[in-house]
């Protein structure tokens, strides 16, 4: 069987799971949800020329030796910029939730020799972190994107280390048009006890960079009051 065909398979596999999947008890998005329409964001060279990963990496405080991790990596723009940072004493966990753009990841993380980088398939609504990992968890121009949010920031909060950082770079528009309004975001992540200790416009990217920490309990499935317009409903 090809890998095209296994990719299928796999495809159809997970979207049987999640339909045969009981209520989870999480709220909906209030919201619209990006369609994912593409692995690639921007060509590497045009994001480089801007300063894209360079000024992101800075903002976050990626340091030698850490333990990040790259959520819908796509074909891995930030995956081979963050390994050499981290170093050899350092890891990178690339994750997505496409086996064939997975499957061209894991290729060039071969191809260019990076050792200390993982490669892995994650659930729309949970990227299958290992708990108390990461030093920095990255979602780049993706959270918009995630189907259903208070599931997958739920899951994904447990990934952090007691003083990680979950990292957000996102466009200042509206979902509809790939981007998240920055007043939501802060809800949606305030709703799984995520506080924002740092926002920066990137000039000339048209991003920004957010960065939130755990600053409350993990609450139930059936606690969390979702967002509209940017405050809770």
């Amino acid at each position: 069987m090809s890998t095209r065909a296994i990719a299928a398979l796999s495809l159809l596999a997970l979207a049987s799971c999640d339909a045969a999947a009981p209520d989870s008890g999480f709220p909906d998005a209030k919201r619209d949800v990006a369609p994912i329409v593409s692995d690639r964001f921007s060509t590497e060279d045009a994001r480089d020329r801007a300063g894209e990963a360079e000024e992101v990496m800075r903002l976050a405080g990626i340091q030698p030796g850490m333990s990040v991790a790259d959520i819908g990596a796509g074909e891995g723009y930030y995956t081979v910029r963050l390994s050499p940072l981290v170093g050899a004493k350092g890891r990178v966990l690339a994750q997505d939730i496409v086996p064939e753009t997975r499957d061209r990841l894991a290729q060039r993380v071969q191809r260019e020799g990076l050792d200390n980088v993982t490669v892995r398939l994650g659930r729309p609504a949970d990227p299958l972190l290992p708990p108390n990992s990461f030093d920095r968890i990255f979602m780049v121009h993706m959270y918009h994107e995630v189907t259903q949010p208070y599931e997958f920031l739920w899951h994904l909060r447990d990934g952090l280390k007691p003083h990680g950082l979950v990292i957000v770079v996102d466009a200042d528009r509206p979902v509809r048009r790939h981007g998240m309004p920055p007043a939501e975001l802060r809800c949606e992540l305030a709703a799984l006890g995520l506080e924002e200790v740092s926002f920066q416009p990137m000039e000339g990217l048209e991003a920004y960079f957010s960065a939130f920490r755990i600053a409350k309990p993990k609450p139930s499935a059936k606690d969390i009051k979702p967002c509209r317009d940017g405050k809770t409903a």
